[in-house]
């Protein structure tokens, strides 16, 4: 909700407004030498309430209160056109100049004839100076240059605001920039020496019909690993953000390119698809992917089925293997593993990763989807 001054809602402010201007009119009106006309108070009071619409719809302010103040002069009430300058003022304030100029020139036009309907044998100059000198068209001038002058001023304070932010952002893709050309410059250069090195020693081990120790294998395998990870954590560095995020729409090349590696896994999809956050977006397919990768080089498992389930609070997913984990088995919590949970927690959702009964191991998800 917006808020005008002091924090006061913008509504409020408005509605206190065009009550303080009705009832000042008002009193106006009872306080002069004017015929006790219903009609012309009652014109005095809607031009003045009209304005609590002026911040939604400022042009037919504009209109409501020029007719009125046409109205109740025309009826006798020599009042003062308070409510059309305010109303000058929020149309010009919104941008509608040449509307706000149209408008003021018709009621310096038609506040002659008005005084004309109530001194009939007043002369029409006479007419013309009376109405002039109630309107008071340096008040007109006046309120419309107060609508500019704020109107500039909310528009350089919402560049400043732009600009400010562009900034912020820019700063932050250059840190970015700079921290992934220092890990590469860093690390990439020795995982791959500590990569290779490893890689050399199994393939002589082997050449020599040697049994290849496992730390050896281990240290060639978080090698791979490593790269990996690196090559992943520099792309997310690299990222300006104008390239869209892996989602739901991705899980299918997931599930294809582990069977590019041997597994048998399958993909299904129930429920009625539909758009979710980004975040619940992003999540999914980050849960999918850790627990594929960890299917094919950990779990020694033939088949994996994903299931995403579409259901009106929450997106349900679950991945399960036939591999090697056993009721007995102890689930670590791998860097992978924790976080997977701590995505789905920064989201007020539920994570189960654990032996499956009937062998095997199976993560499951719930991520509410707010649809408010």
């Amino acid at each position: 909700m917006r808020t005008g001054r002091s924090g006061v809602p913008a509504g409020v402010w408005d509605w206190a407004i065009a009550v303080g201007v009705a009832a000042t009119l008002l009193v106006a009106g009872l306080s002069g030498d004017h015929p006790a006309d219903p009609v012309g108070y009652a014109l005095l009071v809607a031009g003045g309430l009209a304005l609590a619409a002026r911040r939604h719809a400022p042009v037919l302010v504009l209109a409501v209160t020029g007719l009125c103040a046409v109205g109740y002069q025309a009826v006798g009430f020599d009042v003062a056109a308070v409510a059309f300058l305010f109303a000058v003022y929020a149309s010009v304030r919104a941008g509608h100049h040449v509307v706000t100029i149209v408008a003021a020139v018709m009621m310096l036009a038609a506040l002659p004839f008005a005084g004309l309907v109530v001194g009939q044998d007043m002369p029409v100059g006479e007419a013309l100076v009376q109405a002039r000198g109630a309107l008071e068209i340096a008040w007109l001038v006046a309120a419309g240059a107060a609508g500019e002058a704020l109107r500039q001023a909310e528009r350089r304070a919402d560049e400043a605001e732009r600009t400010k932010e562009e900034t912020a952002r820019r700063r932050a893709n250059e840190e970015r920039l700079h921290i992934a050309r220092e890990l590469h410059d860093s690390l990439t250069h020795q995982i791959s020496i500590i990569k290779v090195q490893a890689g050399v020693a199994v393939h002589l081990a082997r050449k020599r019909g040697e049994q290849v120790p496992e730390a050896l294998l281990a240290i060639e395998e978080a090698g791979r690993e490593a790269t990996r990870e690196l090559r992943a954590t520099l792309e997310a560095l690299r990222d300006d953000g104008t390239t869209p995020p892996h989602g739901l729409a991705h899980v299918p090349e997931l599930v294809e390119r582990a069977r590019t590696t041997g597994l048998d896994a399958t993909l299904t999809i129930d429920g009625q698809r539909q758009d979710v956050p980004a975040a619940v977006d992003r999540t999914a397919y980050r849960i999918v992917q850790e627990s594929l990768t960890n299917i094919t080089r950990h779990a020694s498992a033939a088949t994996a089925s994903v299931r995403i389930d579409y259901r009106p609070e929450a997106l349900a997913i679950r991945v399960d293997d036939d591999g090697k984990a056993t009721p007995d088995t102890v689930a670590l919590p791998g860097v992978g593993l924790l976080g997977m949970r701590e995505r789905v927690n920064a989201l007020g959702g539920r994570l189960r990763a654990e032996p499956r009964g009937e062998g095997g191991f199976t993560v499951h998800a719930e991520l509410p989807v707010d649809r408010q």
